[in-house]
């Protein structure tokens, strides 16, 4: 459903997050600063000032229906329709980003979990109410929404969704039905919510002993710290004991998956798509062959992602390269740590290029309290930027441990961060929320930014050397890894759309057929061990229906605007700009275009290849130097 009738959004159009962020070992949040943790009070002052917030807004449900059977009367009341539409999602957002962030702050409090309900019970019952809205907005010949919008200047606001509107018309239902959809979104997220609990909160993970004697837990943020650990052993105790524990669960984790995947095909079906991969990428008007060629392209450039692992396996000088090694540091007596004020101060001045007026937005972003620091027991794993309340400011969830990893997921952050400032200061509420297709371009191009910075400055080789294999990660955790990823999502659909079972079991085996071969494990590139087949189990972004793509076409779409800018082209940093407070005012193939990028071609995904080989080519004579 569409923002403008307050329909119920899943996670993955208000939260915009990181594939590769980690997380440590956890305090409990009564011991963490106050400044290191974000201000929910610019939201709402008390859960009380929420709690009269949201009874407000139920008053307001009522006002929809003096608009129904009346939309085609007049231009003016179809825009007071839309517009109390508008203010009510409005509302409904900011109301939903405080009890989600609350909850996220520790998962283990049952009553942010209770409000969040809360919110998504109330977001269907306007979705049913409204469901009116778009088959009337349908029922009105096209001519007439143009006379619409030259009579009444407040339309202007809503020329591109009525437009948009009548480019899926055919996949627009009834009333009776579209009722139907809207009551069908209080099931909707069930698979993922029961997945974030049990994977945040109630699975068993277990407490191991390193080889120092330290006792850690396994947990997802264990995991995803201590599987960088430089002893070898250690790691292969991290991931044997993080894997089995997810092992033990392979079946009521593949069917809350399987819950999922049936969910999206039942959307597909209602609205008379032919693949759940159409339904998904029509949202924003994506072509399915962008995401066609995308897993094409990755497949054809294996050569180079094994070309990465071979450095990686000589810089370590192993024998064997083996998947729990693909983490762990690669550069010795080189431990690039950082102070959460020093990644601060790292990433504003990496900024400067961006300008004085973005680098003080920032600047006041972390003084303010936007962002949540570090890791705390119960608190959601990862890293994500939430720039849903438009009237406030955007916030950051980060889980940072002072690796150079946690510094550029910070900038990956900000980069969110700035294009929903931007976005929501320069359009209209009912343009302001952007493409997910376009929103990690903006956080990658800080990726890049960040380390184009530091190696501007650093001249020890060894340095240098972590340096460049931090990018080539980036390239492997974005684009391979999220491709890697975006097959097998691709392949649980297509397993669902032709009847075929999705069992804890299947999802394994096809999971590590995909996995291996990305590898090159039958070549002996990297050895993949069959019980980490299960890693399936630990990837939230299953649950967000063809998310993960974006990753890597953003990832391509950001090397190539960086290439712009590293050769210095006439106007390529306004029109950059321009792109970041364009919201969502277009289509995301076009407001690339519009910035210099043609996602419809194989040139961003050709330049990023360069790019990759170019930084191996640096390092191997590094390499060959020493």
């Amino acid at each position: 459903m569409n923002k403008l009738i307050g329909a119920i959004m899943l996670t993955s159009s208000i939260l915009f997050l990181n594939p590769n962020a980690g997380s440590g070992q956890s305090k409990e949040r009564s011991e963490i600063p106050e400044q290191y943790t974000w201000n929910l009070k610019d939201l709402y002052e008390s859960d009380d000032a929420w709690k009269s917030a949201k009874e407000n807004l139920t008053k307001e449900f009522e006002q929809i229906d003096a608009f129904k059977g009346k939309l085609g009367s007049s231009a003016q009341t179809l825009y007071k329709c839309l517009a109390l539409s508008s203010e009510i999602g409005k509302e409904y957002s900011r109301l939903r980003s405080y009890s989600s962030m609350k909850f996220d702050q520790d998962t283990r409090v049952s009553k942010y979990l209770g409000m969040k309900q809360e919110l998504e019970q109330l977001g269907t019952q306007f979705s049913s109410k409204a469901a009116f809205i778009e088959p009337e907005i349908l029922a009105i010949p096209s001519e007439t929404i143009d006379k619409f919008i030259s009579q009444e200047k407040g339309l202007a606001d809503y020329s591109f969704y009525l437009k948009d509107l009548q480019r899926r018309k055919e996949h627009t239902l009834s009333e009776k039905e579209e009722r139907i959809m809207a009551e069908a979104g209080l099931m909707a997220n069930s698979p993922y919510t029961i997945y974030s609990i049990f994977a945040n909160a109630e699975l068993p993970y277990k407490t191991i002993t390193l080889s120092d004697g330290k006792e850690v837990r396994i947990d997802n943020a264990g995991y995803a710290n201590y599987r960088a650990l430089p002893n070898r052993a250690d790691r292969e105790l991290v991931f044997n004991t993080f894997f089995s524990t997810l092992a033990g669960f392979e079946n009521t984790i593949g069917a809350q998956l399987a819950a999922n995947v049936k969910k999206d095909l039942f959307y597909t079906r209602a609205r008379g798509y032919k693949t759940c991969l159409e339904t998904a990428l029509d949202a924003n008007n994506i072509p399915v062959d962008v995401y066609y060629a995308l897993v094409k392209n990755v497949n054809d450039n294996l050569g180079s992602f094994h070309r990465y692992l071979k450095i990686k396996q000589r810089m370590m000088g192993l024998d064997t390269l083996k998947y729990s090694d693909v983490y762990a540091p690669v550069v010795k007596d080189v431990d690039l740590k950082y102070s959460i004020e020093q990644a601060y101060e790292m990433v504003l001045e990496a900024f400067g290029p961006l300008g004085d007026d973005y680098v003080s937005v920032v600047a006041k972003g972390i003084k303010d309290r936007w962002i949540d620091v570090y890791p705390n027991a119960g608190k959601r794993s990862g890293a994500y930027m939430s720039g849903s309340a438009y009237d406030v400011h955007p916030y950051v969830l980060l889980n940072y441990n002072d690796q150079y990893e946690n510094v550029s997921t910070l900038a990956h952050e900000l980069g969110h961060a700035m294009q929903s400032y931007l976005s929501n200061k320069a359009q209209p509420y009912p343009l302001a929320d952007y493409p997910i297709f376009v929103a990690e371009v903006a956080s990658t191009f800080n990726e890049t930014l960040l380390i184009n910075n530091q190696l501007g400055k650093i001249k020890d080789d060894n340095v240098r050397l972590s340096l460049l294999m931090n990018y080539l990660d980036r390239i492997k955790g974005t684009v391979f890894r999220q491709t890697q990823f975006a097959e097998f999502e691709l392949r649980i659909h297509e397993m669902v759309e032709k009847g075929e079972p999705i069992t804890g079991e299947a999802l394994t085996k096809l999971y590590g057929d995909i996995v291996k071969r990305y590898y090159g494990h039958d070549q002996g590139i990297c050895i993949i061990d069959d019980l980490y087949s299960i890693e399936w189990a630990y990837i939230p972004h299953f649950y967000y229906n063809y998310y993960v793509y974006q990753y890597a076409t953003s990832f391509a779409a950001s090397t190539a605007l960086a290439e712009k800018v590293m050769n210095h082209e006439k106007g390529i940093m306004e029109r950059y700009i321009t792109f970041l407070s364009a919201g969502g005012s277009d289509y995301p193939i076009e407001l690339l275009k519009a910035a210099g990028v043609d996602m419809t071609t194989s040139d961003p995904f050709e330049k990023t290849m360069a790019a990759m080989n170019r930084t191996m080519d640096e390092i191997e004579k590094i390499l060959d130097k020493k």
